[in-house]
This record gives structure tokens, sequence and C-alpha cells, in this order.
């Protein structure tokens, strides 16, 4: 658990699955009881972003989720909310929001509906960062969903805003080299942060991340495996890890979507949530195929952490 001083954001720091009613309105209840567990389970702090379904959402709720997240998280971890937009308007609308709210660091990502250049990338990343006074991580989403961040434009928003105001949350392909090209191309020592679910996160801390920030359903392992690693214990770093990729490989086969229904599927089986309800369209829906490998998988990795309950 961080205290609450001005320590930098750093740990694991779960990205929060928002649950739906039957009418899909936001069910804060189960999200409380999700909220709850990841910081019973270990967790550094929250995050609200991509599968928190926030480009599903309107703008209402996304304001109601990030304040209701900020106030759950207070006294007992960091709060990060995804703010990006289509419009610099509306991130600004969002990043202003989310830093009245409370939270500890506001992350975002490019427009993904309009192909940037690096110069509208860069503006659109610093008229985010001129209108809070709070830490923003600038996040590459293009494994799954816009354009890759050119380095130039990493390095442009360090020079304007420093290393205490810029984080960095970098997911094109190959992450562990791109991770490493943009730490060796810093000078000064900066904040990154791994978001690939786990299936990287070996790899990426070996480099130099400060944290992690994976879906909370497979929390109890990240967790463990952010301790072996912390302590050098291969071994378990492994054992953990192997078990983890075996999940995560075959959500990320059907990108977001695939993330968003395995992830739902074990919230609902460890008994956090009540559904799997996605908010629609989606462009891909579990078969029981993957549902059973998923399930065997997940029993195998509940077993290395001794925890039998979870495998109901």
């Amino acid at each position: 658990m961080p205290s609450m001083t001005d320590e930098p954001l750093h740990g694991v720091l779960p990205v929060l699955h928002t649950p739906f009613h039957e009418d899909h309105t936001i069910d804060f209840e189960t999200l409380q009881r999700e909220i709850d567990w990841a910081f019973e389970t270990g967790a550094d702090g929250l995050v609200v972003a991509m599968v928190s379904e926030i480009l599903r959402l309107t703008a209402e709720e996304r304001k109601e989720l990030a304040t209701f997240v900020c106030q759950s998280a207070k006294g007992r971890g960091y709060s990060v909310i995804s703010v990006g937009a289509e419009t610099t308007l509306e991130a600004i609308q969002y990043a202003r929001h989310a830093e009245q709210a409370g939270a500890s660091a506001l992350m975002a990502i490019p427009p993904v509906a309009t192909s940037l250049g690096s110069n509208a990338t860069y503006e659109y990343f610093a008229s985010i960062a001129k209108n809070v006074s709070i830490p923003l991580v600038v996040q590459d989403a293009s494994g799954y969903v816009g354009s890759a961040i050119d380095l130039g434009v990493y390095r442009k928003l360090l020079e304007e805003f420093g290393a205490e105001r810029i984080f960095f949350k970098p997911e094109a392909s190959p992450l562990g080299p791109n991770l490493s090209l943009l730490r060796d191309s810093i000078k000064e020592p900066i904040r990154v942060f791994e978001g690939s679910g786990g299936l990287n996160l070996v790899d990426c801390y070996r480099r130099g991340i400060v944290g992690t920030m994976p879906g909370t359903d497979l929390l109890d392992a990240i967790v463990a495996l952010w301790s072996a690693l912390k302590t050098g214990d291969d071994d378990r770093i492994y054992e953990l890890s192997f078990s983890i990729c075996g999940i995560v490989v075959l959500q990320l086969q059907a990108g977001l979507d695939g993330f968003l229904a395995i992830e739902k599927h074990l919230l609902k089986k460890r008994g956090i949530f009540l559904n799997t309800l996605q908010r629609q369209p989606v462009s891909w829906e579990i078969d029981s195929e993957t549902v059973e490998e998923v399930d065997r998988l997940f029993a195998r990795l509940q077993h290395l952490l001794g925890n039998s309950a979870a495998c109901k």
C-alpha cells in the first residue's frame, strides 16, 4: 500500500472492469465489490482505462465512474483516470474533472478515429498536461487501437513538462525493445508502466518499469508475480508467468473484446461480478471451448497460489 504522500505513481495498478445491470446501466454496487477486492488483494491503486469500456460509456457516465473510483480509492491507494478522447476539448474536460475528483494521475491515448502526425499528437498531449497539475501517463495503445506514438513526441513532452509530470505506458509491438529504445534515448530517469495484461511483465520489469497495469481478473497472480520479481525469485517468477501468459494469450487473440469477455468471465467465476455483460456492439463473443480452456488454465494458476476457492 503506498503512503498518501508525494511518492510517485508505482506498483500494481489494476484496470477496473465496469459491471453492468441487465438494463446496461453501471452496477456501482458490484464495482465497489471489485474495488474492495482489489485493495484486499494487494493493489497499490486503481485505474479506469480501455478495459473499463470507457470508449463505450457516455460522457456523463465516464465522469460518474471517475468520481466513484477516486472517492473509493481515497486513503487506500492511487487513482488513475483515462481521459483520452476524439477531440482535445473533450480530453481537457475529462482531465479537469478527474483532477477535481481527486485523481492521483491521468492517462490518455491519442484519438483513435483520426490518424495524427507527430506534431498534432504532441499538441494533443501537451494541451491535456497544460490544463492540469497532476501527472499524465502517455499511453500508446496501438497494440489494439490507434497508431504507434513517435519517440520524438515522448522526448518533446518530457522537455516541456519534466519527468515528474509525464509518465509512459508504451504498448506498441515489439513491446520490450520499444521500451528499451524509449529508456535509452532519454538521458534522465523516466517512469514507465507495463500494460500487456502480464504477458510481457517479466521482460518489461527487467527493462526498468516502475509499475504494471493489468486487468483485475488475474490480480492475485500479478501481485504475487510482482513480489517475486522484486525479490528475484526466478523459480516463482517463471512458474507464475507461464500460467498467466497462457490465459492472456487467449485474451489477446480477439483484441480488446477478447480481454473484456475473458476477464469478465473470470470475475464472475470469482464471485465478484454477477454477469459478464459488455456494452454493445462487440466484435467477438467467447465460445464454450475457449471457456473450458480458460477455466483449466485458471484452475492451475489458482492452485499455484494456494487458492482453490476461486476455482469453483
